[in-house]
């Protein structure tokens, strides 16, 4: 038996291979970051160069529903040049939205096995145009109705006139709540996939789901039944839609391990 303790030198070895690991990481993490953020600055530069049009396709679906005699009004002095540039930058944020999910994916992929990673890109892809197809229902689907809900409720005697700065929190928070909200069915897809949950158990849980859902809705949007509604029905409906495709992955998995 050779059982002898590594000597100082080949410890030192260890360490050196060990901290240059972590340097290369930590470079090639470095690199991914900046083409990212590289990305985002890229397209922020022409939206902030036209921020007004940009602040005024977001504006648009209140715009729509307020009264010929109302409008959006800034009470700080420095909303009306700030706050287009902001929204300028949060659209740029969401636009570079494949190039930001990418850079991750380079970053993780040289880590993962082959048949990984053939799972993993079209997870990636899905999850990319479901944050879209959540953007695009808060802003075409979800805006008209609530907006249209709150100037009607309005009482006879007052005159809504939002802030600006407040209009631009409302809107991101809620495109990106929706777009987030989108993405149940990868998310039930990689709990099956690992083996965490089973289609059958999920199954069981609709009812909570359900319940889930619908707090969901009451904490992220604003107190009102239909924003509510229109964000837990999707969420459930996509929650359905997971499960069935998490079945549908299971049954060609026993084929391919028989």
């Amino acid at each position: 038996m050779n059982d002898k303790p590594d000597q100082p030198g080949e410890e030192e070895e260890k360490e050196e291979l060990e901290e240059s690991s972590l340097l290369s990481h930590l470079i090639e993490l470095r690199s991914r970051l900046m083409k990212a953020a590289g990305t985002v600055l890229v397209i922020f530069v022409p939206f902030a160069v036209y921020a007004d049009i940009v602040y005024n396709i977001v504006a648009d679906p209140l715009k729509r529903q307020l009264p010929q005699e109302w409008s959006m009004i800034a009470t700080s002095p420095v909303s009306t040049f700030l706050t287009p540039f902001k929204t300028a930058f949060f659209a740029a944020v969401i636009v570079a939205m494949p190039m930001v999910i990418y850079q991750a994916w380079a970053f993780v992929a040289p880590g993962l096995y082959k048949r990984e990673k053939k799972v993993a890109l079209p997870l990636v892809l899905s999850s990319i145009l479901l944050f879209y197809a959540g953007g695009a229902f808060a802003y075409f689907v979800v805006f008209p109705l609530v907006f249209g809900f709150l100037v009607g409720t309005t009482p006879q005697d007052v005159a809504m006139m939002p802030d600006i700065r407040e209009y631009l929190s409302f809107v991101m928070v809620l495109i990106f709540v929706f777009g987030i909200a989108f993405e149940v069915p990868i998310a039930i897809l990689m709990l099956v996939g690992a083996g965490i949950v089973s289609p059958d158990s999920l199954g069981r849980k609709r009812p909570y789901v359900l319940l889930g859902a619908f707090t969901v809705g009451m904490l992220l949007t604003p107190p009102d039944m239909i924003s509510q509604t229109l964000l837990a029905i999707p969420m459930y409906v996509l929650y359905e839609i997971g499960i069935l495709m998490a079945r549908i992955m299971i049954k060609k998995r026993e084929p391919a391990a028989d």
